[in-house]
């Protein structure tokens, strides 16, 4: 009896009121004896899911840029290896910092980006100009076409439909807005990405440690190594994007050269750059060839469309199921397949992420529920 008093003498010492408090809490809501313990389990657990789910909902967008920031950084980071390796960068006898090997690839980029732009961008106010000079006369040539075909009324002239054009001013303006609105919005997102890459891949090795060490001793060596196999499908991913940029940017300077564009060399880096942008990157690059083509002739600017469209429908039927199927090691099937899902949820993003988040999941599924199977 005193033995007993005695050695629960300390533990009643030691107990402080927060102990105590969490201790009747944790009897009352977990109490064997309470008829209402599972429900208040429940409850509580389900009240937590709700609010961890809405707080995941409130920062989405930040969520989705740090996932792109990462698959980009893990998708550089052989590049980045690379280039610390080369000799002729090195200073004196160190290697090249890893900081200055992330702006090498940075600069390359705008470089090369504003080298296109500088030769692009005169050209294009050039035909720009010119094709709005030779509007009205192309207009009056294409209304005289319609009425010819009865397709239209000669009782009205187009000059006199653009005079009614006005009473929509302050839809217009909005719409400007709200476009100029996104506009900046996606400038931010950008650099808020390139941001978060640099310091991403500057600081690889600490954040991949303490990912790591979130899971048990046991399991560090097997998540390192799904990790590793998830980063070099990632990066194929990557270099699957570029290998399709080159082809769009060969088939279209060949197209257009045959169908005597003029320019064409450079609307075909244009195309090749707008590749690398799912969805709305072949569109948009599409748009500067149909114009410089109507300049010449409107049946040339068709058929300029025609060729964009017939290309577009092979690359997603054909080159990116192939190319990365190839890369990757995705199925062609899974690749179509994560492209339509990943539209259907998120747009032009998902498009975007479609494929590198189905060779993660690749990954995890040969690891997770293949590797447990297999009796080998």
């Amino acid at each position: 009896m005193a033995s007993s008093v005695l050695s629960s003498w300390p533990r009643r010492q030691n107990s402080t009121p927060s102990t105590t408090m969490w201790r009747r809490l944790r009897k009352s809501f977990l109490a064997p004896d309470s008829s209402r313990a599972i429900v208040r389990y429940a409850v509580g657990c389900t009240a937590v899911a709700i609010m961890l789910m809405w707080a995941l909902y409130l920062v989405r967008s930040q969520i989705l840029l740090i996932y792109i920031s990462a698959l980009f950084a893990t998708g550089l980071a052989p590049l980045v290896a690379m280039i610390e390796r080369q000799r002729w960068l090195r200073l004196g006898k160190r290697r090249l910092p890893r900081p200055a090997a992330i702006l090498v690839i940075y600069a390359t980029v705008l470089g090369s980006v504003t080298a296109l732009g500088w030769a692009t961008v005169p050209i294009l106010v050039q035909q720009a100009q010119q094709f709005w000079k030779e509007l009205p006369e192309r207009l009056d040539l294409l209304q005289a076409k319609l009425v010819q075909w009865g397709l239209i009324s000669a009782g009205a002239s187009y000059k006199e439909l653009l005079q009614q054009a006005p009473a929509g001013g302050g839809d217009a303006v909005t719409t400007v807005l709200v476009a100029l609105w996104g506009f900046v919005g996606g400038i931010f997102g950008l650099v808020t990405i390139l941001l978060l890459t640099f310091y991403l891949l500057v600081d690889a090795k600490d954040v991949f440690g303490v990912f790591v060490r979130l899971f048990p001793k046991s399991e560090r060596r097997r998540v390192t190594e799904v990790c590793e196999r998830a980063a070099r499908k990632i990066s194929a991913w990557l270099g699957g994007q570029m290998l399709l940029g080159l082809m769009i940017g060969v088939t279209s300077a060949i197209g257009l050269g045959l169908m005597g564009v003029p320019y064409f060399f450079v609307l075909a880096v244009i195309a090749g750059i707008g590749e690398t942008i799912p969805m709305i990157g072949p569109l948009l690059s599409a748009i500067p060839a149909v114009a410089v083509a109507f300049t010449v002739s409107p049946g040339l600017a068709l058929g300029v469309a025609v060729f964009f469209f017939v290309q577009q429908l092979l690359e997603n039927n054909v080159l990116v199921p192939k190319v990365m199927s190839q890369q990757v090691g995705l199925s062609a099937v899974t690749v179509i397949a994560s492209l339509v899902i990943g539209s259907a949820l998120l747009g032009f993003v998902g498009t975007l992420l479609a494929v590198p988040t189905a060779a993660i999941l690749q990954v995890l599924f040969e690891e997770l529920v293949l590797a447990d199977k297999d009796p080998g």
